[in-house]
């Protein structure tokens, strides 16, 4: 990959105008696109399958009066009045035909209705008018709101003093909008850039990339919004994540340029370079974030899936930017990003510099265990309180003081109690009963006899007699653990109404949904927390050719969230500094916020665990076995350090001004990168790794021999830049090689091989059919050799392997469609193992095109396979040279 990446770095260094071009016309085609088919955001949270929400379905059809969308409206009549007065109540029935008059509004529920009860207060001073429309809530729009506002407003016109509030389900959707506040989020971005690169210029980049991917990132879950279902929290997620990740990843590579230009490296192979080997570990950190969000789906709610993938879509774009946008801004700048040398200070001695991650790695690692002791118990003590952490989906009790649905909220809980806000709807299907109201009167008595059951405000059926529909006003607001308890407790009745009355019951409304979906997602948490330790676990082996780091690894990432998940909870749920992050109250935190907090730090914490520890394994491979912790960790601590505290900033000025599930979601993710960069990584991990010592690098080998090797950190492009010029600058070989050796176990098929081969020549290659075979797919890039160096049509192998394989063909007798893929061969290499056997063929296709290849314009190399002793003269029309390997070494050539 890093060869590939490296190509690329290059390709947009060149190309330049043109790559920024290309980015710029993506922008503005998805920002018509749209403007034109964009959709509005919907943040109605469901359940698929679930008995709640499949009940309300069938609501709709056979009870849609009780299944509609709504909006509440709170009368209070002047003291000395009461709404039962006639001329009240004729005022207020004339002004009720207002709402009817609203083209979105399907009718009204008058608190008048002698089918429901408890709609007017105890003092008779305060009502209830439930305002139903046509379309779902999150498709109301602002101004059919205020015509609602207008109306309800309009009734102190007809009776002087009276006070109307409306709010309700359709006032209850607060789509969150950025600020000032968040902006100045980038402004320590751009400090924090500053410090780190030393350059104004070059602090720029960064954060016009990270910008150019969060437009594309909106434009695209915009567009989706008016084909799919998507909530608005999806768009400030894309939004907070892709300035994060992109300013991050954007400053890996960036760091990595300005150090080589520092070393004196021309400015595009520099570029080139940055891309192939920050590039290399940037694409692996984004594929974790994306991997960890699109397995948001493991828990089975379409908004929660479409959540994470349009976020993982903005991460996805975030690095693409970064490996082409970067190097294209970095070809505009030139050489004005090469740092300036220090000046010599005359006649004064040289001063140590004051190193702080030296410092700080040497303090951490002097006693590690007291460090590790002292990190488990901090972080451990900070994570208790998760275990009280208290989740629910937003209600209009939970949104802002002030806003219209809190104070029309606050008001039916003071006059009606707190469930009035959040009624449980039991339907029964009793189109069987051969006595519906005896039926519904006995669900009535039973509902009202059970415990949390404030009233039963009506128990009816419908008019066709086959649906019946209770309104059940519980003791306790719609987000309290009880009224949760209360609606177990209705379905634990089901079996004992289907056989007391014969009727199949539900539990739904707007209130079961949300409890529902609280239910699915705690009960998600466990299996998606296994995906996510499980999948680090896999990668960083796989990355680290180690057992030990990536339980660590792990085993920090668990810190990290207990941390950023126990604050939470003493923030938000209980109220400690609350004052501190603009939160007026406390109260539950959104329901998804655990499982999308472990999606994402489990990708950032990769990132920092991937940047740190991958330099410490580079000191170590190259020598430094006693010094590869300290030193490894002064030469990534920087870059860690900038990318943790961006990160920080961005997450963190999210919080002051944000709406809804935003507020908590970026507290959680600033506390959890705050703890991740700073405690575990840049503390933790150092003390842990010096406890381990070389054993920190223990694979079993049988394991290492099962695993794929991910090269993050571009080793596969140094050998490639380092064996550019071998054998000498210039040279134009088809096949050259160097101490080339097999292995298989303890079993040697060749050794220490010489091997050269010029363009158009034909090698006969006579050997043992395991060694000539082993041979031909070495040169062919199929195997990987033991040892030695091997450059092939140019290409250094084994790195350049897959560009190889299409340019050389490897065919054998047994080969199907021979005739066929013998016949595309234009140029390049043709391997043919058992070149012998085919030769015995009346329609001797290879000799046929070895002559013709001959006399091609472009030259094809030939490696042929033959068993020892072979018989050559009679069917190989053209001069050609015989390799024998008559034991492990090439011994001996001849040629014709």
């Amino acid at each position: 990959m890093s060869s590939f990446l490296y190509r690329i770095g290059r390709a947009s260094y060149r190309a330049r105008g043109r790559v920024v071009a290309a980015w710029l016309l993506v922008l503005v085609v998805l920002g018509a696109l749209a403007f034109t088919i964009g959709g509005k955001f919907d943040d109605s949270f469901r359940v698929p399958n679930a008995a709640s929400t499949i009940a309300l379905d069938q609501l709709k059809a056979t009870f849609p009066e009780a299944a509609d969308a709504t909006a509440t409206v709170l009368i209070t009549v002047p003291e000395g009045s009461k709404l039962e007065d006639p001329a009240v109540k004729k005022k207020v029935e004339t002004w009720l035909k207002k709402f009817d008059d609203l083209s979105f509004v399907r009718g009204t529920v008058s608190p008048y209705n002698e089918h429901v009860d408890g709609l007017i207060s105890s003092d008779g001073r305060s009502g209830r008018v439930t305002v139903r429309v046509n379309t779902t809530a999150s498709l109301v729009t602002n101004a059919q709101r205020e015509q609602i506002t207008e109306v309800a407003d309009s009734l102190a016109e007809q009776l002087p003093g009276t006070k109307a509030f409306a709010g309700g389900e359709i006032f209850g959707i607060h789509v969150p909008h950025l600020s000032i506040v968040e902006a100045l989020g980038l402004g320590v971005a751009v400090l924090v850039l500053l410090v780190t690169l030393g350059s104004f210029v070059a602090s720029m980049m960064p954060i016009g990339s990270a910008i150019t991917g969060v437009g594309i990132a909106v434009m695209i879950t915009q567009i989706a919004a008016g084909v799919i279902s998507v909530s608005s929290t999806t768009l400030m997620l894309a939004i907070m994540l892709g300035l994060a990740v992109g300013i991050d990843y954007a400053l890996f590579i960036l760091s990595r340029h300005r150090d080589q230009l520092a070393s004196g490296m021309d400015v595009e192979e520099s570029a080139a370079r940055a891309v192939g080997t920050a590039g290399s570990a940037v694409v692996f950190a984004g594929l974790t974030v994306i991997i960890a969000l699109v397995g948001l789906s493991i828990a089975g709610l379409p908004f929660l899936s479409v959540m994470g993938i349009f976020a993982a879509v903005g991460v996805a774009v975030e690095v693409l930017l970064a490996l082409t946008m970067l190097p294209a801004f970095l070809g505009f700048a030139g050489d004005r990003l090469r740092p300036k040398a220090p000046k010599p200070k005359k006649n004064k001695r040289p001063r140590r510099s004051l190193n702080i991650a030296g410092g700080w790695v040497k303090a951490v690692t002097k006693w590690p265990l007291v460090t590790v002791a002292i990190v488990l118990v901090g972080l451990g003590a900070l994570a208790i309180p998760t275990k009280d952490l208290y989740l629910a989906l937003p209600t209009s009790g939970r949104s802002l003081p002030g806003t219209q649905d809190r104070v029309a909220a606050d008001e039916i809980t003071k006059i009606f109690g707190a469930g009035a806000n959040g009624p449980l709807i039991v339907t029964a299907n009793i189109v069987e009963s051969d006595d519906p109201m005896k039926v519904m009167d006995g669900l009535k008595a039973d509902i009202e006899a059970m415990p949390g059951v404030k009233m039963v405000a009506t128990s009816t059926p419908n008019a066709n007699a086959d649906t019946g529909m209770v309104q059940v006003i519980p003791t306790t607001g719609p987000d309290d653990p009880a009224t949760a308890t209360l609606v177990q407790q209705l379905r634990d009745h089901q079996g004992q109404w289907k056989s007391e009355w014969g009727v199949d019951t539900a539990v739904t409304g707007f209130t079961a949904v949300t409890i529902d979906v609280t239910e699915r997602l705690r009960d998600a948490l466990l299996p998606f927390g296994i995906f996510v330790v499980g999948l680090s676990l896999v990668l960083l082996t796989m990355v680290f050719r180690s057992v030990w780091v990536p339980i660590k690894a792990a085993l920090g990432y668990l810190l990290s969230l207990g941390g950023a998940f126990g604050a939470t909870t003493l923030v938000f749920n209980q109220g400690w500094f609350r004052q501190a992050i603009n939160l007026p109250e406390a109260g539950p935190v959104i329901s998804f916020l655990p499982i999308i907090g472990m999606g994402i730090l489990f990708g950032l914490a990769m990132d920092y665990e991937v940047f740190l520890v991958s330099r410490m394994r580079e000191e170590y491979v190259h020598g430094s076995t006693t010094t590869w912790v300290e030193d490894g960790f002064v030469h990534s601590a920087k870059v860690v350090a900038a990318a943790g505290g961006i990160m920080f900033a961005v997450f963190a000025f999210f919080v002051p001004n944000g709406e809804g599930a935003i507020k908590p979601i970026a507290f959680a993710l600033a506390v959890g990168v705050a703890l991740d960069a700073f405690v575990v990584r840049m503390t933790l991990v150092p003390a842990v790794m010096k406890l381990l010592g070389r054993h920190a690098w223990w694979l079993p080998k049988w394991l290492d021999r099962r695993l794929p090797s991910l090269d993050i950190e571009g080793e596969s492009l140094a050998r490639q830049l380092e064996l550019a010029d071998w054998p000498a600058p210039g040279d134009t070989a088809a096949v050259v090689g160097q101490g080339l050796s097999a292995r298989l176990k303890d079993r040697i098929i060749f050794d220490q091989l010489e091997l050269r081969v010029e363009p158009g020549e034909v090698l006969v290659i006579e050997a043992e059919p395991a060694q000539r075979r082993a041979l031909l797919m070495a040169l062919s890039g199929r195997l990987k050799l033991t040892e030695g160096r091997l450059k092939v049509l140019g290409l250094v192998l084994p790195e350049e392997a897959p560009v190889l394989r299409p340019q050389a063909a490897m065919l054998s007798a047994g080969t199907a469609d021979f005739e066929r893929l013998l016949g595309r061969q234009h140029g390049g290499l043709v391997c043919v193992d058992s070149a012998d056997d085919l030769s015995q063929r009346r329609d001797t296709l290879l000799t046929q095109a070895l002559s013709a290849s001959a006399d091609s314009p472009t030259p094809i190399t030939w490696l042929l396979g033959v068993s020892p002793g072979a018989e050559l003269d009679g069917w190989l029309p053209v001069p050609y040279r015989v390799l024998h390997l008559a034991s492990h070494r090439a011994l001996e050539g001849a040629s014709k």
